[in-house]
This record gives structure tokens, C-alpha cells and sequence, in this order.
């Protein structure tokens, strides 16, 4: 069974608290109970992790990359812009990391500088993103090992 990292980047613990106007009315929680089902559906084992310090991300890349994580998927959020020492623990991990946005950060005017290290970028798909997002992974890994993705 694939093994995904799942990263929430900071601010994303205020989702369905503030800026609903652009993000809409999900919590985190309610976040991490489709990304579980998506998961279960895909037969993929997920680890969820959150953290507002960008440091507690860098180390859970770094933990990912050594316990044999087969992929993640980062939403950024507030490490969108700004980070190169999370970008550069994205480019040294040894597994595809997509990113992942809600939203379309680019309606805003925002250019993602996660993506330049990123294997994929999936934005505006509200949380259905996450399924995409798996299954690219799922695809990505088929490949890498010369079969074909089952779901």
C-alpha cells in the first residue's frame, strides 16, 4: 500500500474561520475527513501533518523522505512565497511532492514558488483536488516502476 504525506502549510488551522469569501466554509477537520476518504477509496495510507512553523515542515519532509514515504502533497498556504529553505528540502526529498491549492492562488496574483520544486501543481479544484492529487501520485509511482495505476 502507497504511503502519502499530507502537509497543511501554515495558516491553514483558520480554513472555514476566515477568509470563507475565497476559501469557503470547510475546517481543517472537515479538510482531513474527505482527504481520509479519498485515501481509503485509492487504497493509499496517509499521514496528516499541519504545522504554522515552517521548520516542523522542513523536518517532516526530512522524516518522510527516511521512513520510506512513497509521496506527498503539500497545500502551503502562508509557505507559498518566501521559504527556500522548505523549497529546498522539497527538491532534496526522495519522492514526488505535489502541491496543492483550494483556491487558485494565481485569481489573486499570486505565483507559487513551492511549484518550481514541486513534480505537479493542482489548483482550484476546492477539496476533490486532494483525490486528483493522490491519484497523480498513484500514476506517478505505476510508472516509476513500469506498471500501469489499478484505480
Amino acid at each position: 500500500m502507497p504511503r502519502l504525506l499530507i502537509v497543511h502549510g501554515a495558516g491553514m488551522n483558520m480554513r472555514g474561520k476566515a477568509q470563507i469569501d475565497v476559501f469557503g466554509p470547510m475546517t481543517l477537520p472537515e479538510y482531513d475527513k474527505h482527504i481520509r476518504q479519498y485515501a481509503s477509496e485509492l487504497g493509499i495510507d496517509i499521514e496528516i501533518f499541519h504545522s504554522n512553523v515552517e521548520g516542523e515542515v522542513i523536518n517532516k519532509f526530512y522524516e518522510a523522505h527516511d521512513s520510506g514515504v512513497d509521496g506527498a502533497i503539500i497545500n502551503p498556504a502562508g509557505y507559498t512565497t518566501g521559504h527556500p529553505a522548505l523549497m529546498a528540502a522539497i527538491a532534496q526529498v526522495r519522492f514526488p511532492t505535489i502541491e496543492l491549492h483550494i483556491s487558485n492562488p494565481a485569481r489573486r496574483g499570486r505565483e507559487s514558488e513551492i511549484a518550481r520544486v514541486s513534480r505537479a501543481v493542482v489548483t482550484g479544484c476546492g477539496i476533490f483536488g486532494y483525490h486528483l492529487a493522490m491519484r497523480g501520485i498513484l500514476d506517478m509511482l505505476a510508472v516509476k516502476s513500469g506498471a500501469s495505476a489499478k484505480k
